[in-house]
Parts: C-alpha cells; structure tokens; sequence
C-alpha cells in the first residue's frame, strides 16, 4: 500500500550573479510553490539533504494483534537494513531482484506511511493532483484544506493509488484518505498525530482510524 483562504505567495531569494553589475548585485524573484511543495517544505524537506541514515520501526496494532518490524536505511547509499521475526535482510535499491522485491514492497509502503509528504516532491511527475481549499475533514469533521494525488498507470508497485489529504494553513498532513486504484470508497482513513520534530524533519508518529481499532506508529526513530 502506499493512502480557508488561498495561500499566499511563498519568497524564495534565488542570489543571480548579474554580469552587468559589477557590484554582482543580488536579485529575489518570486516563486510560486505548487501545493505539494508547501506541504513536504512545511514538514522541513529542505533538511533531508542532512540525513545519511535513517531507523525506525514500524508497528500496527489491528484489534488484538500487533504487527512491527524494523528498517535501517542508508539514504546516501540507498541500502536498506530490514529485521523482522528474528530475521536480517540487507539489500541495495539500486539492485532488486526476485528475492528483494517483496521486502522492498514492505519498505516502500512503511516509508511511505512516514516521509508521504516528501514524496510530495520525490514522487513528481509520478501522480497528478488536484486542491481544494474547503473541504471537511473525514474523521475530525472539520473544515480543512484537501490535495488529492492519483499515481499514473505505470510503474511502482500499486499504481493507479490515490491519495487525500487533509491540512490547515500551516500545511501540516493532519489526517489522510487512501483509496486503492482511485475508488470512490476510501481503503483507509486515519490520522497523522504526535507529531515530532528531529533535526528539522516534522514526522508524525501515530495514525489512528476513526473506529479505534487501528494504530499504526512509528518507534525507535533516529536520524543521523
């Protein structure tokens, strides 16, 4: 798996190098960001190029079952570190085979429920969205803002995936619908909360449904 005003403009001070000033004057221009550059830069994309390695384990708790595994991820190197049931799996992204394919599926779709608003960017061109700037919130039942991506056709491992997400003015996912192969019905609706701020990344540590009986969170977080 991977689930009320126009916002104004964001400034970006892009330094120009001016080959008729001699004084090499510096020039700002105006950049508008689209809506999923204001949600992944909201939750601090702009430090990911800081992080080399990233850990966390992954948990569902579904009724009266519990469900975690662990991942180590070299972000650098792009090689990744799974244990789960006692087992190690350590394979490079670059290289996946037969074998790799499904524990990488897993990594994809736990990582996704963590870093989705980088995706935002990471993914581009990969998904086409659209932006509503009222719309009610599915559990909270509130007034919030909603960008909906659908994943194109072609490659990765679910596409045809779409996606809702719900947020305030600050751009901050606070819940989200996903919806498998771009159904009207959601497949799961949950909360993004607890959110944590480490070395300027904001990552939310807990999604819950609406009914109480699904909790999937993150622990043993560390970003070097």
């Amino acid at each position: 798996m991977k689930i009320l005003h126009l916002p104004a403009t964001l400034l970006i001070m892009l330094v120009i190098s001016c080959k008729t000033d001699p004084k090499n004057t510096a020039v700002s221009v105006n950049i508008e960001q689209t809506v999923p550059e204001k949600i992944a830069y909201a939750h601090g994309l702009e430090n990911w190029k800081n992080v080399e390695e990233l850990k966390f384990t992954f948990n569902v708790d579904r009724d009266t079952t519990h469900f975690e595994r662990d991942w180590i991820w070299n972000t650098k190197k792009n090689e990744v570190t799974l244990v789960s049931a006692g087992e190690t799996t350590s394979y490079n992204r670059k290289q996946i085979d037969t074998v790799t394919a499904k524990v990488d599926a897993g990594f994809i779709n736990d990582k996704y429920w963590f870093l989705a608003p980088y995706n935002l960017v990471w993914d581009k061109g990969n998904f086409t969205y659209e932006y509503s700037d009222t719309s009610e919130a599915p559990i909270a039942k509130t007034p919030m803002q909603k960008l909906t991506i659908v994943y194109t056709g072609e490659g990765g491992y679910t596409p045809g995936d779409a996606y809702d997400f719900y947020f305030e003015d600050d751009y901050i996912i606070k819940e989200w619908t996903f919806r498998r192969g771009n159904q009207a019905e959601a497949s799961l609706t949950a909360t993004w909360e607890e959110y944590v701020d480490i070395n300027g990344l904001k990552l939310a540590r807990t999604h819950k449904n609406a009914e109480g009986n699904f909790k999937l969170y993150f622990t043993k977080i560390e970003v070097n």
